[in-house]
């Protein structure tokens, strides 16, 4: 990794062994940065409070060897990145305001893009995690995450039964708790859709009878010039003496008929004052005919004046036009049926809800076996663990249980109350010695016994899981002596399988690294590229010197530290 900018970092360059690499350096030196730096490449989140004073940004570059094909490889090419020789390269930018950038094989990638690489790539331990551990859900999900499939398969299915069951559950509440509002909701929907079938209106009816009404209003009118367009285009009996338009049209054409012979021109014009009578003869004939049919009936205007009203009552109540009104006694008519269907849905919901009921207590037990399964191998395998770490005679078991709950689910012929993750209380006791009684960790182990069980946890989930790196920040605090040298033993031996980090404070656990660093300050407070320098020979022997005794140039520490290197050395 390369750091520029960071906390008391100025601009560093951190290389990290294949095997196990111990950080060391004073307090407050800037040894959690490389936490934080690596924190950052994956996806975690940024603060601007992280970024060096007087700096605009804060830089952390990676270089992570992956091989082709595998999962991270798939994902990060998905998101566009290319390989770098049989590399992928991580940046992340935290500027001075808190903006945040994120790099991935050459491509700009959202962040959340570095957070889903990460549980592939590193896992990060701290003493944040001893305290994340010491509560009950997290140790669940511990013994969940150390069962794999055999909890994994039946709490998928759990988890689906679960989401269902709440739903069906909220549905059923609602129908029962609204009963009184659904009950006046359907009795209001029967008074429309019976006042719209007694009107029985047509789609357009309305539109049909305005225009019908209009005509009737004025039918006399109508009916007066209907008459004298006629008497204008054909003739008024009454006064046989008066000139119409279709005499006068008949005139024009015979006085061309007779010369029509002469040129073919005027015999054209006469062919058109023929078809112009022609079409005042029909317009004649259709006006006779409108005024003969109009019908100036008082009592049907009244008929279609109270027709109008009708539907006029409806569209005051129910839709601005016929058309709507027809659209809401459909919609109503539908939503009528779905409200009469209560009883009827409340049955089906209540015969869901007890099978789902059922399903989830079945599943629970699944989930309850499987679990307490894997409880037993997983104690033994970190009480062993606990062997090699100084504490011999420590014994360390779970308690699974269930609290019983009249409205929970049935499980082993109780009722028991149930959750998202199942209906089991998990929790993880330790007994120290023999004869002493096992309590929670959180109340039956002392700060150094803590940090030896957690670290015996994640040796144990190190060989249950595929991540390659393990970084652990500071979690052998509180312990020292013989347990300080078996925890860097211990250390040693995972480093044999996986990538080893851990910033420590205790030189019995350097000196079981294949890779010591030191990070120091310069004159100035910050951390420069020189200041993380890879310690061999005689500076690592001075480091350890330092570490034990706070006196680098001290014979007895001096004898001391070369004494851990060769115990390390013979242990590999």
């Amino acid at each position: 990794m390369r750091i520029r900018s960071l906390g008391v970092i100025d601009d560093a360059v951190v290389e990290l062994s294949p095997g196990f690499t111990a950080v060391t350096g004073e307090t407050g030196a800037g040894k959690t940065m490389v936490v934080t730096s690596l924190g950052l490449l994956l996806g975690g989140r940024a603060d601007a409070a992280l970024v060096r004073i007087g700096a605009e940004k804060a830089v952390v570059e990676g270089r992570i060897t992956v091989s082709p094909g595998d999962s991270v490889v798939v994902r990060a090419e998905e998101a566009g990145a290319e390989l770098d020789d049989g590399a992928l390269l991580i940046s992340r930018t935290v500027s001075a305001e808190g903006r945040s950038r994120a790099h991935l094989g050459g491509r700009s990638v959202p962040v959340g893009v570095l957070a889903e690489l990460a549980d592939e790539l590193v896992a990060v331990h701290g003493q944040t995690d001893q305290q994340g551990l010491l509560k009950l859900n997290r140790q669940r999900q511990a013994l969940d995450r150390y069962a794999g499939d055999a909890v994994a398969v039946p709490l998928t299915k759990y988890t689906e039964a679960y989401r269902r069951l709440r739903a069906v559950s909220a549905e059923l509440d609602e129908i029962v708790t609204r009963a009184r509002e659904r009950a006046q909701e359907a009795d209001m929907l029967r008074y429309g859709l019976d006042e719209i079938a007694g009107v029985e209106p047509r789609a357009g009816e309305d539109v049909e009878l305005a225009e019908e009404a209009e005509r009737l209003g004025h039918a006399e009118a109508l009916a007066s010039a209907a008459t004298a367009a006629h008497a204008a285009l054909a003739g008024n009996p009454e006064d046989p003496e008066g000139i119409d338009a279709a005499t006068l049209v008949a005139g024009a054409q015979r006085a061309l008929e007779a010369v029509r012979s002469y040129d073919p021109a005027l015999a054209a014009l006469a062919d058109r004052i023929g078809e112009i009578g022609i079409l005042l003869g029909d317009v004649a004939g259709e006006l006779a005919g409108y005024a003969d049919d109009l019908d100036a009936d008082p009592l049907r205007l009244s008929a279609v004046e109270e027709r109008r009203a009708a539907l006029t009552a409806l569209t005051r109540k129910y839709g601005e036009d016929v058309a709507a009104v027809l659209t809401w006694a459909e919609q109503s008519a539908a939503r009528l049926t779905e409200l009469d269907g209560d009883d009827e849905r409340i049955g089906e919901l209540t015969a869901e809800r007890d099978a789902l009921r059922a399903e989830l207590g079945g599943l629970a037990q699944a989930l309850s076996d499987a679990r307490t399964e894997a409880a037993e191998r997983f104690a033994a395998a970190v009480t062993a663990e606990l062997a090699s770490l100084a504490m011999p005679h420590a014994r360390v078991s779970f308690a699974i249980r269930q609290t019983e709950d009249p409205d929970g689910v049935e499980v082993g012929g109780r009722a028991v109350a149930y959750g998202p993750a199942g209906v089991d209380e998990v929790e993880l006791l330790l007994a120290p010695h023999p004869g002493a009684p096992a309590r929670p960790i959180a109340k039956g182990a002392s700060g150094g016994e803590l940090s030896r069980v957690m670290l015996a946890v994640e040796v144990v989930f190190a060989g249950t899981d595929p991540v390659p790196t393990y970084l652990f920040d500071e979690v052998d605090a509180g312990v020292g002596g013989k347990a300080a040298v078996e925890i860097g033993r211990r250390l040693a031996r995972l480093a044999k399988t996986a990538q080893v980090v851990v910033v420590t404070h205790l030189p019995q656990v350097a000196a079981f690294a294949d890779r010591q660093l030191l990070v120091e300050k310069t004159n100035d407070g910050s951390v420069t590229r020189s200041g993380v320098k890879v310690l061999e020979g005689e500076d690592r022997v001075r480091e350890l010197s330092r570490m034990l005794a706070g006196q680098e140039d001290s014979e007895t520490a001096r004898a001391h530290a070369e004494e851990l290197l060769a115990t390390a050395r013979a242990d590999a």
